[in-house]
């Protein structure tokens, strides 16, 4: 099916009838785009719900025994306005009062919680005139609610192998029992992604409600611009150092294959939006692709002459955060110091029962921490052929008159991690975006 396109769409790209006509105008644009994936209806407005929630509280009401009826005529509400707005020719009202007896009788979460894709699944289809097909027969989950890929992609493969154009519903499957399964939030991105790879198609179009991925955080960087072109780990280093970006899970599927994801906007469909592509797509850009950051990080410094000589220096320091249960972010070293990165929420109680730890088992020099610590990852694989990106990068910080705390560079050379202090975070990205843009 090589010259397929797949498109998913957003809650807020469907989450009325004027939407509606947006994602069909999209849709026929290009009769390449074969396979649709939509979300439950997000919020038409600020204030507003979306209907997946309003599903999960149905659940919670009954569950308990409670009358939902006031929650579930808002959900009803929404559907009967779309098809009623669009002259669907949709048995709607049948299909809420089937659903709604069925959470009443007990019927389980995720079945609940899968309603809304559902039921928005039934009317996109209709109004494009696809055909409908239900992800429980394809998407297949086993008994402890992992996703199995392998008989999926399989599934997809097959069942869509002779369909012209089909209308699948996102975010959820079944287990081997047929009972309905979802994956956790955010999970019509994942579906969008299997369906690409199981019919391999040329392209997975992501529609949102901004266009592409930004450089920076635009409550930071208010002009950020947008980024043409990402590869998958230029995007996980990102989304790792807290970029709002795709779903992890969603883009396994297709880097599989690697089939391009293009993440686009509904309101704004002639924007070209931010293109992700496979890890071994020639570098055009000689510069960062995005910085992203965290805040809150503590810093540990553990200073000893000669520790590189103790054969199991670096493993008695490590095994003190295993046996405290706390993930070590990042580890940079000198001769003669070594300084261990962690999230302050992972410590905040057990700082001193650590640094005791520390000095009985690694015997150090001195230890000393460094509280409220910010990470700010500058990452672009142009990096590692351009001269110049460090230097750029902490003279902006310094004429910005920001102390730079820490410095990380990987061997891979995709990203430079800077520490500064929590007040500079803010101002140290706007510092580094400006240097560059």
């Amino acid at each position: 099916m090589g010259d397929t396109i797949v498109v998913k769409f957003g809650g807020s790209s469907l989450a009325d009838s004027s939407q509606f006509k947006k994602v069909k105008d999209i849709v026929t644009s290009n009769d390449k785009r074969r396979f649709v994936v939509p979300s439950a209806p997000g919020k038409r407005y600020k204030g507003d719900h979306k209907v997946t929630d309003l599903l999960y509280m149905c659940h919670q009401l009954a569950s308990h025994g409670l009358n939902f009826d006031e929650v579930f005529n808002l959900i009803k509400e929404r559907y009967t306005e779309i098809s009623r707005e669009l002259n669907l020719d949709v048995a709607i009202e049948d299909l809420l009062n089937e659903i709604k007896l069925n959470i009443s009788n007990g019927a389980s979460k995720d079945y609940t919680a899968s309603r809304g894709e559902y039921l928005n699944g039934v009317l996109l289809a209709a109004y494009l005139g696809f055909e409908f097909i239900d992800p429980k027969d394809l998407i297949l989950f086993d008994e402890d609610g992992y996703f199995n890929q392998d008989i999926t992609e399989a599934n997809v493969s097959e069942k869509l192998e002779g369909v012209p154009y089909a209308v699948v519903p996102g975010f959820y499957g079944a287990n081997k029992n047929g009972e309905i399964t979802t994956f956790s939030r955010g999970g019509s991105d994942i579906t969008g992604s299997i369906i690409a790879s199981g019919v391999r198609a040329s392209l997975y179009e992501n529609w949102t409600d901004v266009s592409g991925f930004l450089v920076a955080d635009p409550n930071i960087v208010a002009d950020a611009m947008p980024m043409d072109l990402v590869t998958y780990r230029e995007l996980r280093e990102l989304s790792y150092m807290g970029a709002p970006v795709l779903h992890e899970e969603a883009i396994f599927p297709v880097r599989k294959y690697g089939i391009p994801i293009n993440i686009r906007n509904t309101n704004v469909p002639l924007d070209k939006g931010t293109m992700i592509v496979d890890d071994s797509t020639p570098v055009k850009y000689k510069g960062i692709t995005g910085i992203s950051g965290k805040k809150d990080f503590v810093v540990i410094s553990v200073e000893k002459t000669m520790m590189t000589l103790e054969k199991d220096f670096f493993r008695k320091l490590i095994s003190v955060f295993e046996t405290n249960d706390i993930p070590i972010e990042h580890m940079p070293s000198s001769i003669d110091s070594v300084s261990i990165v962690v999230q302050a929420s992972k410590i905040n109680h057990k700082l001193k029962k650590i640094i005791e730890e520390i000095r009985i088992f690694c015997n150090p020099d001195n230890i000393v921490t460094y509280p409220d610590m910010s990470l700010i990852a500058v990452v672009g694989r142009g990096m590692i052929r351009t001269k110049g990106i460090s230097a750029k990068t902490f003279t902006a910080l310094e004429k910005a008159d920001i102390n730079t705390r820490m410095i990380v560079q990987g061997s891979s050379e995709l990203n430079i991690i800077i520490g500064v202090e929590n007040k500079d975070f803010e101002k140290a990205i706007e510092a580094i975006y400006r240097a560059f843009y």
